[in-house]
């Protein structure tokens, strides 16, 4: 696991409740709740905080593949 610096953990923010964040594991957590009453979660991929919502997440995610296929698909340019 790795550790978020205290640094960069200070200037953080939960993009749904802008509360600072906490690291829990592989994940950061709000401090605070959100409208659903649970405390926004954000995983920590490759060392790296993935601050997006889970809906705008899950969005990112599946467009995401997408284009690195198509692209792969296409060959060279020309």
């Amino acid at each position: 696991m790795r550790k978020i610096s205290p640094e960069l953990l200070s200037v953080l923010r939960c993009p749904v409740t802008a509360s600072p964040l906490v690291q829990d594991g592989e994940e950061l957590v709000a401090t605070a709740p959100g409208a659903s009453g649970s405390r926004p979660r954000y995983a920590i991929e490759d060392g790296i905080p993935l601050l997006l919502p889970p809906e705008l997440l899950a969005a990112a995610t599946s467009a995401g593949s997408g284009q690195h296929d198509s692209a792969a698909d296409a060959g060279p340019a020309v």
